[in-house]
């Protein structure tokens, strides 16, 4: 009977949620799909061919087991449904909403390769896991067992709030360490509310303050607390600070007026929506509004940046990119959206100078692609003589994010970096300093939330075995 309610992918097509229209969406940061109802997400979930080995699973960095909660859903056992996907996935409702679902679950779903069209993974599991919320099945996080050991975490992102997770229904007290005012990290202050509204955001945090993990806020480690203060603290330290420096244009002009920080643009645009007032935006300085803008960059970032830039009321909104639109890095479905919302991607493009302080024009050399580089892509190279400028009252520099010197800045030195300023960890997440671990973006470089996750919940399973271990040394 179960299998009867699959399969259904030969006389089912794929099917989105609706979206809403690109004038109307274009003018506010509320989410741009509409939940799936009931029947749709059923129908939807029914068209999942139940692999013998599901691709699905298999490129999804947490291992979710989307065949099993597609069957559940498809049956209308929704509970279950939500209890297999936050299983292994802590988050669903955010993966759900920001994942890049082409290039990992959907875009490998067996279906869409034989040309039937991908199973809706990502906006079926955001439906089950608000329908979750709504319904009062996402239980309060209650240990079985109090412990006396205490983890500090540095860093309230998603690989940090992953770890606190798992960490405090072992029981283990968890104090994690913000140098925002708010805690989540990129996923509160680094990704639009058209893509992720921020009480989804702030349900977890919640969660996690109800549970007993404390949010020590505005914390900047280094300066107003020392990482040897932290570790004399508690039993083991996980660093989960992502990576926030900013790689700059050096090209002529860059530091004039006008030329701003993807981070900066989008945290002051995100604390709008938070109701707070924002300087910044209030003298122009991060305010598109009326203004002819240019991003730098081809990544999920630079999206994030042109489509903000739509909504804040910019007279025009212009993207750059080196490559062309096959080789850009970010989604091809946010590209898709910010085109439908009136922002013209100007492929094969790169900056070489600015104009006026304020900034007034891009100079802009035409690129073409040439031989491949060492990882395999076409490497772009300028057009002799192909130059012209761009008007732009406002540049948002978009190109991706490096590590900041971490054993500098905390004033120690037995933390080990790699070649590229990323922390050095083992695979069980340990760094060199004993007791000490990290996750995500500083680990791996600027990657994937989903990544962060499964990192998270990782490093907290290290740091339990790590405490098991000093816990019988010390009963001998």
């Amino acid at each position: 009977m179960a299998q009867q309610r699959m399969l259904k992918f030969v006389k089912l097509g794929k099917e989105m949620p609706e979206k809403r229209e690109a004038k109307e969406r274009a003018t506010d940061f509320n989410e741009i799909y509409a939940e799936f109802a009931a029947q749709k997400a059923n129908e939807q979930a029914s068209r999942c061919s139940q692999c013998g080995v599901p691709y699905c699973q298999a490129h999804c960095p947490l291992g979710n087991n989307i065949p099993d909660w597609l069957r559940l859903t498809a049956e209308g056992r929704l509970q279950e449904a939500y209890e297999t996907s936050q299983a292994t996935n802590t988050f669903p409702e955010i993966c759900g909403r920001i994942c890049p679902q082409d290039r990992l679950c959907e875009g490998n779903c067996v279906i869409e390769q034989s040309g039937h069209g991908t199973v809706t993974i990502g906006a079926i599991e955001k439906y089950v896991t608000d329908t979750a919320w709504d319904m009062g099945w996402v239980k309060p996080i209650r240990p079985a067992v109090e412990r006396a050991e205490s983890v500090g975490i540095i860093g309230s992102g998603p690989g940090g709030m992953a770890a606190a997770d798992a960490l405090r229904r072992a029981g283990v007290k968890v104090t994690v360490y913000e140098r925002s005012d708010r805690a989540g990290g990129l996923l509160t202050y680094g990704i639009p509310g058209f893509k992720l509204e921020k009480d989804v955001v702030m349900k977890r945090v919640d969660q996690l303050a109800q549970a007993g993990v404390e949010f020590v806020l505005n914390c900047n480690v280094g300066v107003d607390i020392t990482f040897d203060a932290i570790r004399q603290k508690h039993d083991a330290v996980l660093i989960a600070t992502g990576v926030y420096k900013v790689r700059e244009l050096r090209e002529p002009g860059a530091d004039a007026k006008g030329i701003v920080r993807a981070l900066d643009y989008l945290t002051a645009s995100n604390k709008l929506s938070f109701g707070d007032t924002v300087p910044e935006v209030e003298d122009g300085t991060l305010d598109a509004r009326g203004k002819n803008v240019v991003v730098i960059g081809g990544g999920d970032t630079a999206m994030d940046c042109v489509r903000t830039a739509i909504r804040q009321g910019a007279a025009s909104v212009k993207c750059l990119y080196r490559r062309d639109r096959e080789n850009m890095p970010g989604s091809q479905r946010e590209v898709q959206n910010a085109e439908e919302e009136g922002v013209e991607f100007v492929w094969l493009a790169a900056p070489v100078g600015f104009d006026g302080t304020p900034v007034k024009s891009v100079r802009v050399q035409r690129m073409r692609l040439g031989a491949p580089d060492k990882s395999g892509r076409r490497s772009p190279e300028p057009v002799e003589g192909a130059l012209y400028d761009e008007p732009a009252e406002l540049v948002v520099q978009a190109l991706g994010f490096e590590p900041e010197d971490l054993p500098k800045l905390w004033n120690t030195d037995g933390l080990e970096v790699t070649r590229w300023g990323t922390l050095r960890a083992d695979a069980r997440h340990a760094t060199s300093m004993p007791g000490v671990f990290a996750v995500g973006d500083i680990v791996r470089g600027a990657s994937l939330v989903v990544w962060a996750i499964r990192d998270g919940r990782e490093a907290a399973q290290s740091i339990l075995e790590l405490l098991a271990r000093r816990a019988e040394v010390a009963a001998e």
